[in-house]
């Protein structure tokens, strides 16, 4: 008995040590925006479609505001995402879909992880279903399942959201919004520009 708990104590230190691993990664890649009340990045979105040939690439801006709105705007502002607090609304060819964390369950994680980016907060992560951490080199990868404990996954817009951070650069490089099947939308940031 002595035994098995030495051994329950050694995984859960090594749980713990896991965790603050991935925070102290987590502070590190956010850390430019601490303190920023305007973040500004080039955008490239990709559209992936298993049924088509061909990606469509569109460019264009990003723009995040402190403490909790985000807009990424490529084809010249035809095709938006942005987030306002809750709520979240997507212009994708000439239609606008309008949603809020606070009524759509799938969108607590996003919109949690962007708020903690965008924040440097790490600690907004904490006891949130779905959200899990992982690193290869520089590279600490957030994924979303916003499935988790849902009931209508099927009626679900979104299987899965990643973001990716540069941890020695201290960037995020991108944001992927997985669909049904292989569908998916990509987006990737370059030329960020800081104002406090």
């Amino acid at each position: 008995f002595v035994y098995f708990l030495s051994h329950i104590n050694t995984l859960l230190f090594l749980i713990s040590s896991s965790i603050c691993a991935q925070n102290a990664d987590f502070q590190k890649a956010v850390a430019y925006f601490k303190g920023a009340a305007l973040v500004t990045a080039k955008v490239t979105r990709i559209d992936h479609k298993a049924a088509v040939a061909n990606d469509e690439k569109l460019k264009g801006t990003m723009t995040i505001q402190s403490p909790d709105k985000m807009n990424i705007s490529v084809a010249d502002g035809r095709e938006q995402l942005d987030m306002n607090g809750c709520d979240f609304t997507m212009l994708t060819r000439g239609r606008e879909h309008k949603t809020s964390s606070k009524r759509d369950n799938q969108f607590v994680a996003f919109q949690t992880v962007l708020k903690a980016i965008i924040n440097a907060d790490a600690s907004m992560l904490a006891n949130v279903p779905g959200i899990s951490l992982c690193k290869n080199g520089d590279i600490l990868t957030i994924t979303m399942d916003p499935t988790v404990g849902q009931e209508h996954k099927k009626r679900m817009m979104f299987t899965s959201f990643v973001v990716t951070l540069d941890v020695r650069n201290c960037e995020l490089r991108s944001l992927r919004m997985n669909g049904r099947g292989k569908n998916y939308t990509e987006y990737t940031f370059s030329d960020f520009v800081y104002k406090k």
